[in-house]
């Protein structure tokens, strides 16, 4: 890594506005995240989850950014939380780079705008050359944005689905930084 990454860092993309988890954007998370078909794409988020747990959640954020270990950002448009993306795992080299979005939100080209932003962060100031991602085997729209920002598939694997409480199959894929 090439140094502290401030926690007052933003990503801004055409449209977006990328910024660190807040104590205050427990609400909305929860909101976001006690939709159904936007929590069972979600592997390892525990469902049905309340304020209280999102808000210990999102205040976790802070000592892992220090750290280095993860950097999970809030989507914001127009001043709006709508979703996360972030890069986790550095810790264990997997650089994992996930995202989700508000399902109003979805088919609009935000999860690849936001993603592409984290990439670039990862693969930039952060210094990685490998980040990888995974979605669940019934939400193709998810490969979609990861081959568009150049992920390549690498495997399918059986994973546990914390929100499912069942096995899945997960897609995974790579992503390596040129020269």
């Amino acid at each position: 890594m090439l140094g502290r990454i401030p926690l007052e860092m933003r990503l801004k993309t055409p449209r977006l506005t990328l910024r660190r988890f807040l104590a205050s954007d427990a609400e909305r998370v929860a909101e976001i995240t006690s939709n159904w078909n936007v929590a069972r794409m979600l592997r390892l988020a525990p469902y049905p989850q309340s304020v209280e747990e999102k808000r210990a959640w999102l205040v976790s954020h802070e000592a892992e950014w220090i750290a280095g270990e993860a950097y999970r950002f809030a989507i914001t448009e127009n001043g709006v939380v709508i979703g996360c993306a972030d890069v986790d795992e550095i810790a264990t080299g997997l650089n994992e780079v996930g995202y989700w979005l508000d399902e109003a939100c979805w088919g609009r080209g935000l999860a690849t705008e936001a993603a592409t932003a984290v990439a670039a962060f990862a693969l930039g100031p952060l210094g990685l050359t490998r980040l990888t991602s995974g979605h669940a085997f019934d939400n193709p729209g998810s490969g979609r944005v990861l081959t568009k920002l150049g992920f390549r598939w690498t495997e399918d694997v059986t994973v546990w689905s914390l929100p499912r409480q069942a096995e899945i199959v997960q897609r995974r894929y790579a992503l390596t930084a040129l020269g």
